[in-house]
């Protein structure tokens, strides 16, 4: 009996091992399992913005514009008057639609490189600055936008800029609106913590470093250098948490001396110049240089945008190839693959 008993015991102690050895693979397996599957925080959140031109919400090319490969989309620039007034926009209600049907996330961005002159007045007493922050979330209302952009560069950035700001994000918060912003480290003094802290996020407009206003100063005006620079500055610097920053990069270049353009679109470089792609300047034979980014220097920022910010920004999208030599298609590869 006490053999049988103890063989019993035995047999029951080897099940038992048996079953707790099984449990335990099958939990390591699941553990790894949910590891494999989980997908990293800042690649799961990840912008990709683009901007699109009002005149084109107008003659109806924007909403032809392929939304699945973005997330935001700034429409510039919806402007006011002298006397802070907003006009009717055609076509925006629509797009708004379309975009959103496709889950993108739709801003109307003010201001731009080319800003009307009377912001500054806009901006110079609590009265004006107030009623301009109540007219930009009354727009958004309208047009069931989902935030406003500020593109005010340069002098715009004065002693008035932070109390602007403060006030668009007091009448916008209410509402669930996002407030974001352009930036240029050229201006990163002009700009104070507390004006930065009121933005959603922050898109860093990495290029523009020279260009046809700057005939003595030939080169490439978006170097992957200036995208490091930029981003070391803002999210180490100036201590702006990574997932608030956007990349921006170009999808156009610059020509400097004899037989080229002083502007052109990637479409337009690729046509005029085959085989440009995977290059980043092309040489003409009567010596003049078009820079640009090809797609190789696209991977490699938007590689660094997944490292070190929480987007991209593209200025702009229809300056883009229709091609297989998309750079939001190269864009959008890298992105999906992180996210994986």
């Amino acid at each position: 009996m006490m053999m049988k008993t103890m063989m019993r015991r035995n047999t029951w102690l080897a099940i038992l091992m048996v079953v707790l050895m099984c449990s335990c693979k099958k939990s390591a397996r699941s553990e790894v399992k949910i590891n494999d599957d989980k997908k990293p925080v800042a690649a799961a959140s990840f912008r990709v913005m683009g901007y699109l031109r009002e005149y084109n919400v107008v003659d109806g090319r924007a909403i032809q514009f392929d939304f699945s490969k973005i997330t935001h989309l700034n429409i510039a620039f919806i402007n006011p008057d002298a006397a802070g007034n907003f006009t009717t926009l055609n076509g925006l209600t629509e797009l708004v639609a379309a975009a959103h049907a496709k889950n993108v996330k739709v801003l109307a961005s003010i201001g731009g490189g080319l800003a009307p002159e009377y912001y500054t007045d806009l901006m110079s007493t609590g009265d004006k600055r107030n009623k301009l922050a109540n007219s930009l979330a009354a727009v958004a209302d309208q047009y069931n936008l989902d935030g406003i952009d500020i593109d005010l560069e340069g002098h715009f950035v004065d002693g008035n800029y932070e109390a602007f700001v403060i006030a668009v994000k007091a009448a916008l918060k209410p509402k669930g609106k996002l407030l974001t912003t352009a930036i240029a480290t050229v201006y990163a003094t002009q700009y104070t913590d507390k004006a930065l802290a009121q933005f959603d996020f922050i898109n860093i407009m990495s290029y523009d470093k020279t260009g046809p206003w700057k005939p003595e100063r030939p080169g490439q005006h978006s170097p992957y250098s200036m995208a490091v620079d930029d981003l070391d500055y803002w999210g180490g610097t100036r201590g702006i948490a990574k997932e608030k920053l956007s990349l921006g990069l170009p999808f156009y270049g610059y020509g400097f001396g004899s037989g080229v353009p002083e502007d052109m679109s990637f479409a337009d470089i690729l046509k005029q110049y085959p085989g440009s792609a995977d290059k980043d300047e092309v040489t003409v034979a009567a010596g003049g240089t078009m820079y640009y980014n090809g797609v190789p220097t696209i991977k490699s920022k938007t590689t660094l945008a997944l490292q070190k910010a929480g987007g991209i920004m593209v200025w702009q999208l229809l300056q883009d190839d229709a091609g297989s030599n998309s750079l939001l298609n190269t864009i959008d590869a890298l992105v999906k693959a992180a996210k994986k």
